[in-house]
């Protein structure tokens, strides 16, 4: 496996546990969002939506997680590019569109993560295409 996607399988890790900790706090404290992400309109924040957005942070995390164990899993790998590409559009229209989140750490965050693993992850796709060649010549 190339040093590149062990990396990524580094980061997908790494991304899965802090997301599982957002996850934990979601449930344990809807305070949490409105002080921390939704600062724009925090009167929107309540405890169904904490949970709600715990349960997408907790499917979020697994996705990730099942990736990094299976990275040469190329629909689990899309999936998983997609977990991304949403939270990326997410956060992107809270802050842009709804007006509900402001440009905080809280929020530039997980924009930074999530543009930083959709470049990683769309990078890897050229070793992931290239790697299952390499293993069929050995094998020959």
């Amino acid at each position: 496996m190339s040093r590149f996607l062990n990396v990524l399988r580094s980061w997908l890790v790494m991304v899965s546990i802090i997301a599982m900790g957002n996850t934990l706090q979601s449930f344990r404290d809807h305070t949490f969002l409105h002080e921390k992400l939704y600062t724009g309109k925090p009167d929107l924040v309540n405890g169904l939506q904490a949970r709600t957005f715990g349960i997408w942070t907790l499917l979020s995390s697994v996705i990730r997680c099942l990736c990094a164990i299976d990275i040469h899993n190329k629909t689990l790998y899309h999936i998983t590019l997609w977990t991304f590409l949403l939270a990326l559009g997410h956060f992107l229209s809270e802050l842009f569109v709804f007006g509900t989140a402001a440009p905080t750490i809280g929020v530039l965050a997980p924009l930074m993560v999530a543009s930083f693993s959709i470049l990683g992850m769309l990078v890897g796709l050229r070793y992931l295409e290239v790697e299952p060649v390499s293993r069929q010549k050995k094998r020959n």
